[in-house]
């Protein structure tokens, strides 16, 4: 009965006085401190009231009630921990006393009082050891090295079958587990709006385009589909910061958010450059609805479409000087360079950049780019007489043969 009182005293002393991030200050005068003496004392009274004639045997509980008991020393065994985000101390402090590090909540939110790193303690997993003062495992929680990270860096423009080998490799969870997750996108959080095209081609949902490229801390027991889960949820995170399903309609007119990200995917591919990203879309988008004597496919036309179908069919990829012409335009491909309007779906997970290269491209009249520079930096030109002339520049800066 005392641990169970002692913890809720702690819990409604401290949670909404002491919470990582500074939100109150732990040391305010005024009312509530006069509070807390009243409920003290009223608290006293009554277990003494109960504990009658033995009230002097159990005095010295009565009094670990309103202080703070505490183990001495740096601990025993090794236990790990998690810290969630938005907790209070008092949160913290409680975590760590069910997990038997320290001996009270009380305890480990006094070590914090005062000290302004203790407010900024992240969420995530620590491993700490039981049985410690509660200011060890306050110097614990403030060391960088108790923190349990596996972090994770997914560069811009990888496939999704790319996407899991960076993973598994880095946490041994089995590709597999990543490709049977992968079955679902819905289920792992894409809303259903963004599987609609508007040239009512049958779009079958795809992961595709979805697993937003950035550095992820992942927890020590992350599973395939929790990982798939927090990339999603980073990419519809970013696409909603810069209003990308909003933009798409108001600057491309007749093209859904979900065709804008099979173009930045191409952009991510074919631009060797951060700065080209929005003008190789612009060629994308000019190709596909400007067509001319000298584009007059309504298509893509780009290699990296025919070697995104070569690597889903587990072949390996070629460079535009290997490709044959039946290769690239093959009409059995669905990701045929010559495919008259939009692919089936992204080749790539693109970033932030392409993402917002395609919602809101330069106006351009280009039709064709190629790289100039060992920089990745391209020329863009609206004839094939122009591209010709840049080739001869790729070819003396030795990018091209």
């Amino acid at each position: 009965m005392i641990d169970d009182l002692e913890l809720a005293f702690d819990e409604r002393t401290e949670k909404g006085q002491h919470r990582r991030g500074g939100t109150r200050d732990p040391k305010r005068k005024g009312k509530g401190g006069r509070g807390k003496t009243v409920v003290a004392l009223l608290l006293t009274f009554v277990l003494l009231g109960v504990l009658g004639g033995g009230a002097w045997y159990g005095f010295d509980r009565v009094q670990g009630l309103f202080g703070a008991p505490d183990y001495e020393g740096t601990g025993t065994e090794q236990v790990m921990i998690e810290i969630k985000e938005g907790e209070y101390l008092a949160d913290v402090g409680n975590t760590l006393l069910s997990a038997g590090v320290v001996k009270s909540g009380k305890a480990f939110v006094n070590a914090a009082d005062g000290n302004e790193a203790a407010t900024k303690i992240q969420p995530g997993f620590y491993q700490v050891r039981k049985g410690m003062s509660a200011e060890s495992a306050l110097s614990m929680l403030l060391d960088p090295k108790s923190k349990v990270t596996n972090k994770i860096t997914i560069p811009e423009g990888r496939s999704a079958k790319q996407v899991y080998k960076i993973i598994s490799d880095a946490t041994k969870i089995p590709v597999a587990d990543f490709e049977a997750a992968a079955k679902d996108p819905l289920k792992l959080g894409v809303p259903d709006w963004w599987f609609k095209r508007s040239d009512n081609k049958k779009v079958t949902p795809s992961i595709e385009g979805f697993l937003f490229p950035d550095t992820y801390d992942l927890p020590p027991n992350a599973t395939a589909e929790g990982i798939l889960e927090e990339m999603v949820q980073g990419f519809l995170t970013v696409t909603g910061q810069i209003k990308f399903a909003d933009t798409v309609p108001e600057k491309l007119g007749d093209i859904s958010p979900y065709e804008a990200l099979i173009v930045a995917s191409l952009a991510q591919a074919e631009a060797g450059n951060p700065d080209d990203l929005g003008k190789v879309s612009r060629v994308a988008y000019n190709r596909l609805f400007k067509p001319n004597a000298e584009v007059p496919c309504e298509c893509f036309e780009m290699d990296v479409t025919v070697n995104y179908w070569l690597e889903v069919q587990g072949k390996p990829t070629k460079t535009s000087d290997q490709m044959t012409a039946a290769e690239m335009d093959d009409p059995k491909n669905p990701y045929n360079r010559k495919l008259k309007g939009f692919i089936p779906t992204p080749i790539n997970n693109p970033g932030k950049l392409a993402l917002q290269g395609a919602m809101d491209p330069p106006k351009g009249g280009w039709y064709f780019f190629v790289a100039i520079d060992k920089q990745g930096h391209s020329e863009f030109a609206e004839t094939y007489a122009e591209h010709e002339k840049n080739m001869d520049k790729s070819r003396e800066a030795g990018i091209i043969s």
